[in-house]
């Protein structure tokens, strides 16, 4: 018995099995001593796409500070919750971390702020959201393999990668897009993968807070979920330093979410009895989810954050210079495509001879989407600051 085999008779009836696979868009012999979604999440690894996660940004730009997350440890950690998630739950762990590590590889320079600005640009060519910009990468721009462009990842994974989508684009999708059509479910699997992203932005982010300096303790024991931990650890802790008790905090509420939405997942899925995969995907809900009360909490503090840190003024003066960095490069580019580099120029000839003043317009998104922060920057300066070099 083989080590896929092995693995796949521990796993739930509705998991997410390997022998049971949709399938790779372009097929390839199965792989040897390791799964389907194994090979998906080592090609994500391997990927441009996920190293160029390091100098990505979460909330605060890379150049301001050593130990604010980016976007590719904010991947990692998605990824170790989703897999503590999944074995509890007795689905896939391999293909709830790929799906985790995949989830922001279209993601723009500079975080949210950079996405809104490069959708803003382009408005009149159909828009722009790093959810569908991921599945892009994978699918079509990443290039490392002489038999297909992309990744050529499976179905699952990309399905997962995939969180939400219009009727209008889902129609331009083929089969990955027919879900949203038909108003059914993803996988266990891809419904981990994405209340672990929000379970790992929301607390890491309040560390992130407080090291910047934006919020303090005084402020979060307003938040239910913060002040329960808080209470416990001091009384448990008395004069526990600041950062060993902002650690700790953190990790029980982590704790507390995590074991809160495998108690209601499991109570879920106990109800609704899924015999397979399929099962779950025509479910009229999520199986996937938080206890009523905890999921007010977890929302109380996604308010908190987005008032007291996504809108401080600080950040707010960074997200703005950053609008200005990514509307400036996409109008330069659009206006000349020439400024690019040749391997670009390329792509956009060819798209706009495909798909005219749309397609050559999605290649220069492209292109400023897979850049990170410090090469944005870069750019920019060298566009605009006559004293750089080019």
């Amino acid at each position: 018995m083989t080590t896929v085999q092995a693995d796949s008779l521990t796993l739930a009836p509705y998991a997410a099995h390997d022998e049971q696979s949709r399938g790779r868009r372009y097929p390839e012999p199965k792989p040897q001593f390791r799964s389907e979604f194994q090979r998906d999440r080592d090609r994500i690894i391997h990927s441009n796409a996920f190293r160029r996660l390091v100098y990505k940004t979460q909330v605060f730009v890379n150049h301001e500070g050593d130990l604010y997350r980016t976007r590719i440890t904010h991947s990692i950690e998605v990824a170790q919750i989703g897999r503590s998630v999944a074995r509890a739950l007795g689905v896939n762990e391999t293909l709830t971390e790929a799906i985790s590590l995949a989830h922001d590889l279209g993601h723009t320079p500079f975080g949210h702020a950079g996405q809104d600005a490069l959708n803003e640009c382009m408005r009149p060519y159909g828009g722009f959201e790093h959810n569908l910009q991921s599945l892009r990468v994978v699918d079509e721009l990443e290039e490392r393999y002489a038999a297909f462009p992309g990744l050529n990842l499976t179905f699952e994974c990309r399905e997962g990668i995939l969180k939400h989508c219009s009727a209008r684009v889902a129609r331009e999708l083929g089969e990955i897009g027919e879900r949203f059509l038909r108003h059914q479910q993803p996988g266990i699997e891809a419904q981990i993968a994405n209340l672990a992203d929000e379970i790992a932005y929301n607390n890491h982010d309040v560390d992130d807070g407080i090291r910047a300096g934006l919020v303090d303790l005084q402020q979060l024991t307003e938040m239910r979920l913060f002040r329960r931990q808080y209470d416990a650890v001091t009384a448990e802790h008395p004069g526990l330093g600041e950062r060993r008790l902002v650690h700790e905090v953190i990790r029980r509420m982590i704790n507390h979410i995590v074991v809160d939405l495998v108690r209601t997942s499991q109570q879920r899925i106990a109800e609704a009895a899924p015999a397979c995969i399929d099962d779950v995907r025509l479910l009229p809900r999520p199986l996937i989810a938080l206890s009523e009360q905890t999921l007010e909490e977890h929302r109380e503090l996604m308010r908190f954050l987005r008032e007291r840190v996504y809108r401080h003024y600080k950040v707010l003066r960074m997200t703005t210079k950053a609008k200005r960095v990514i509307e400036a490069l996409f109008g330069a580019f659009m206006a000349d495509i020439q400024l690019m580099p040749p391997e670009h120029q390329e792509l956009a000839i060819r798209a706009e001879a495909s798909f005219g003043t749309a397609g050559r317009a999605r290649a220069v998104a492209d292109y400023v989407a897979g850049m990170t922060d410090r090469y944005a920057i870069l750019e920019h300066q060298r566009l605009y600051d006559p004293a750089e070099r080019t």
